[in-house]
Parts: C-alpha cells; structure tokens; sequence
C-alpha cells in the first residue's frame, strides 16, 4: 500500500496505533482474538476493529485488558494518548498552509537565535517548525498574528522604519521568555526608582561586560525585569515595555545601533515613561517616536543625563570648543564624556565622530 503524505513529505505510516501493539502481545502470548474477546468480554468484531486500528482503546477497555493480560491498563491509556496527539500533530502538519510556510521566511534571523536559546530545533522539517511557532507565539495560526495587539511601550529606531510584524511579535514573545524566571521585588516601587537614578547613571561607567547584571540587580529591587536582547531586522526597536498579569514590569533594550550614548538616553527615555505612568496605557504607537509622552520622556531622559540650566550655560560659553571642557563638563554632570558629545553632535554644534560602541548582548 502506497504510504500516506502530507505536501511536507510527512507520512502517517510511522504513526503506531495501540492495536498492533495489542497485536504483537497476542502473537507473544499464542493467544487468540476469540479468547481475548471472552476474558474481557468483549465482541470478536470489537477485539478486530482495535487491533486494526479503527478504534481506539477506552479506559474502560483498557481496565479490561489489564484484567485479562496482566498489562497496567495506564499502560494502554498512555499508548492511546500518545497515538491520538501524534495523529493531532500529523493532522495540522498536513493541513499547513503555503502561506504559513511563507511566514517562517521573514523570521529567519529570530529561527537562527532562538535555536541558540535551544526554543526550536533549525534543523526542523518547515512544517513542524510553524508548530512550533505557533505554540511560542500562543496562536492557532501563524496568519493571525498581525492581529494581536502589542499591549506594550516601544523605543524605535527612527520614524518611517521597516516594521514586520511577524518578527516584532517574536522580538516581544523573546522578551517575555528571557524575563519570565528573574527574580524581582513582589510591585512596582516607581518612587524607589526614581531614588536609583545617580546610582543607574553610575553603571555606564562600569565595564561593558558588568552593565547588564547591574543594571538587572537594580531594576529587580525596584519590582522590574530588566534585560538586554537580540534585535532583529524587522524589529527596529531599541525599548520595550510591558506590565505584566502580575502587575510586574518587562523592561528590554536592545544594542540596536550599538552607540553606547544612544542606549543610555534610551534606557532613560524608558525610565522616564515608567516614572510618567505611561505604562498604565494599552498601547503606546510604535511606527513613530512622537507624541506629547514621547516628547516628555525625551525631555526628562535628557535631563537626568545632563542638567538643561547647566548645559545651556556650558554651550553659551562656548566649552564645547575645547576637548578639556568637554570632559570637565562630563565629570561635573556624573556622565561619560560621550554622553556630552553624543548631544553636541546630535545638536550638530560639534561634527560628528567616532564614538563609543557596545557589543555585548
């Protein structure tokens, strides 16, 4: 007989039904449909149509069997369970559609990272690799996504970029999962994070590598998950946002474009939407960086950065000019140099030049 197969190559021959394991334990046994049928009080035709595989095993027969062959009948119920789920399984394999095989084409880059975090198998058949997907992104199927509303505050790159929704869904599914098991403070302590802000300021002088768990063990105090992910093409975001059931908050950033003052006035542009009650919104616009909650989060990142009255006198007197009074300003303001020089050359009053860069994720 010509094996079944699904458009993915997939046959359901592999699939082992209870009733030839019922099969094999007669043969093994020398014992006769026609007995099996007495000692379980059973019909010949009933014993028949189980061991062909058009029924299935019940938990009432299943009691029987192990009354009849010494067999636990939990053994034949888990037999069954495991024939009906990979049956289930061959089912929605077979019934994928190209258009959801076509979705897994955007998310190349997150199927490459998320296989790093050992999530999904790469290697994978395309078609159990949708499954896959859909039970990460909590969704029957993958076409719906862009449907689902993104209950969350987001940092982007730049106005009018590139966004797919596919893969800005599973940049926000990565965040989740990477933030679900730390360990936090039991609420939000919005004033307590406010307290933390010279001592958050003090991180970006530490080295690159320690910036993360420190930035982590302060967040944590303040009733916040905080972590540094992957960005995706696709995705251009640079922050994330999100309370959570428990009334918790998500905070992610991304090293995006890298430049280590673009992050800091980040983080605190979302530190600022956390001190602003912003996040008690559903939803935050994120194809766009304006708006009046923007714009008050950008004016206070800035001013936890750098104090505006002392700044504006720090460019009247023209101390930008020099590299000394660009460093001194930097030290009375508790900040990197590159802090400093990020905003002259955003404010186009020095060119622009090399600066810092991180790397690590």
């Amino acid at each position: 007989m010509e094996k079944e197969k699904n458009s993915v190559g997939l046959s359901s021959d592999y699939i082992i039904h209870p009733g030839e394991t019922l099969a094999e334990v007669l043969e093994d046994r020398e014992m006769t449909q026609r007995e099996l049928a007495v000692r379980t009080g059973m019909t010949e035709k009933h014993i028949s149509t189980v061991i062909h595989g058009q029924k299935g095993i019940s938990v009432a027969f299943a009691r029987k069997l192990e009354y009849a062959l010494g067999i636990e009948a939990v053994f034949w119920i888990n037999l069954q369970t495991n024939y009906d789920r990979e049956i289930l399984e061959f089912e929605e394999l077979n019934n994928i559609t190209e258009q959801e095989l076509d979705v897994l084409r955007n998310l190349k880059e997150v199927i490459e990272v998320w296989s790093g975090f050992g999530w999904i198998d790469g290697d994978a058949n395309p078609a159990a690799m949708v499954l896959d997907f859909r039970m990460i992104f909590g969704i029957s199927n993958l076409l719906d996504t862009p449907k689902i509303s993104y209950a969350a505050a987001y940092r982007v790159q730049s106005k009018g970029a590139n966004v797919d929704p596919y893969v800005l869904f599973a940049w926000q599914r990565m965040c989740e999962l990477l933030t679900k098991d730390i360990e936090i403070a039991d609420r939000v302590d919005v004033e307590r994070l406010r307290e933390k802000i010279p001592e958050i300021k003090q991180v970006m002088f530490m080295r690159a590598n320690q910036i993360q768990k420190k930035l982590a063990t302060i967040f944590s105090e303040c009733g916040i998950a905080f972590r540094i992910v992957p960005n995706f093409m696709g995705a251009p975001v640079q922050g994330f946002i999100k309370k959570t059931e428990d009334g918790s908050l998500i905070l992610c950033m991304t090293l995006r474009q890298k430049f280590a003052d673009i992050f800091w006035f980040t983080l605190f542009h979302e530190i600022a939407h956390i001190l602003n009650g912003d996040t008690k919104h559903e939803f935050v616009d994120f194809d766009s960086v304006s708006g009046d909650r923007e714009a008050r989060a950008d004016c206070m990142a800035g001013e936890f950065l750098l104090d505006s009255e002392e700044y504006r006198a720090f460019v009247e007197s023209e101390g930008y000019k020099r590299v000394r009074g660009i460093e001194n300003f930097a030290a009375s303001q508790k900040v990197k140099e590159y802090i400093v020089q990020g905003r002259l050359m955003k404010e186009t009053r020095i060119p622009w030049k090399a600066r810092p860069r991180y790397e690590w994720v």
